[in-house]
């Protein structure tokens, strides 16, 4: 039986093509048993998966032979397995009888995908984890999935993780070949002109921004069709999967799902009128709020609130997730001061809490850096922190926005 998979394992990971080694790869405490990694549909998980069990092969290759008692050299085991869920197999097996069956033929390392295509996913994981103590496993979730909030399976034991889409300094690296160490925001606001010079001695960070802007998030913009049609099926199996079958909805709300979806991405960033949506939707005011919610979990909205306050309260103001997804209607050009807004939120928020704040400033950063974003650069001297998003080199409060991109 694992041969099968074994099969499919090699064919995949020789296949798979991971052009740059993704940050998260050396963020994540490996020695954990059990790792769970959330992202974005389209933002690279099964090639995140396929390049760690490469790199655990390759470790475990690098190894010294080992021989048997007359000399010889003993046949290697497997001792890494990727293994995708929506396999047939699991219609009529358990995870844990699978994942007992690999540990007893020398299996470590189980790197599992499509984890929500599996009934009471939690509560196995939970048993492989207990029963199998030499196991490590490493799997994919859908962000709509609550993994901490109300899995009393996993929450005491599961160390959790986002993958991200590309930030602009991976896209750089992918687009011209040089390497880009990432920056902290502290390093930024000490020193982001000298940094923007010695990066700018070798580039135009420039040239580059607004073509990623439109396209560079989603690691589809790699491959050979078209960009927009690709973040389009994307977007409706965010809908159709991540929202409607994790969450259990009726398929007969997808119109209204879609709908809600079309009015973000022709109003984002905006103030939340929730009468005029639910009229739209013809929907109530708290179904409403709850979708948004979801198309949040679904990492399509990001939303901004008053520090100290969150959902279910309506927010201040709704962004789309990044720009990508700014680009992706017909009947609306964005406006640029819309686009640095969404792509300072969405690099800033990697690492960092965005709030909005009562002060003139239009974000908090931490509770303690207070930041305004510009499209183009003023004509008077910036009193905080402001990201300009024509701006190649700044100057005291002026900040190059491309720079914030480099933040991971």
């Amino acid at each position: 039986m694992l041969d099968a998979f074994f099969r499919i394992h090699d064919y995949l990971v020789a296949q798979s093509h991971t052009p740059i080694r993704r940050l998260l790869m050396d963020e994540i405490n490996w020695d954990d048993r059990l790792i769970a990694i959330k992202g974005g549909r389209g933002v690279g998980k099964t090639d995140f998966l396929l390049a760690r069990a490469r790199e655990l092969e390759e470790e475990i290759a690098a190894r010294p032979v080992e021989k048997g008692r007359r000399g010889r050299v003993s046949a290697p085991k497997r001792e890494v397995l990727y293994v995708n869920l929506n396999n047939f197999y699991f219609t009529e097996h358990t995870l844990v009888e699978f994942a007992g069956a690999f540990v007893k033929a020398g299996g470590k390392h189980l790197l599992v995908d499509q984890t929500f295509k599996y009934p009471n996913w939690s509560h196995e994981l939970r048993r492989c984890h207990d029963r199998f103590r030499d196991l490590h496993i490493v799997f994919m979730a859908s962000p709509v999935m609550r993994l901490i909030e109300d899995n009393r399976d996993l929450a005491p034991i599961v160390k959790m993780y986002n993958l991200r889409g590309f930030s602009f300094r991976e896209y750089l690296i992918l687009r011209t070949g040089m390497q880009f160490e990432p920056l902290t925001l502290d390093m930024i606001l000490k020193n982001h002109a000298s940094l923007a010079r010695t990066i700018c001695d070798q580039i135009n960070p420039l040239e580059y921004f607004d073509d990623y802007l439109k396209h560079g998030y989603y690691p589809s913009f790699l491959e050979n069709r078209n960009f927009e049609a690709a973040l389009l099926r994307q977007m409706n199996m965010m809908l159709e999967v991540d929202v409607l079958m994790i969450k259990q909805i009726e398929v007969s709300n997808l119109p209204k799902m879609r709908k809600l979806l079309h009015i973000m991405l022709m109003t984002t960033p905006c103030a939340l009128n929730i009468t005029n949506i639910s009229d739209a939707i013809d929907t109530s005011r708290a179904t409403t709020m709850n979708y948004i919610k979801y198309l949040k979990d679904a990492r399509l909205l990001n939303l901004l609130y008053m520090e100290g306050k969150s959902f279910p309260m309506k927010p201040v103001c709704v962004y789309l997730q990044n720009t990508n997804l700014a680009y992706m209607t017909v009947e609306r050009t964005p406006e640029p001061q819309a686009v640095c807004e969404t792509f300072f939120y969405n690099m800033v928020h990697v690492a960092h809490k965005i709030n909005a704040t009562e002060r003139n400033a239009m974000f908090v950063v931490d509770g303690k850096y207070y930041f305004d974003v510009k499209a183009e650069k003023p004509a008077h001297e910036c009193i905080r922190p402001t990201a300009i998003g024509d701006l190649q080199v700044g100057l005291g409060n002026s900040i190059p926005m491309w720079i914030l991109g480099f933040l991971y």
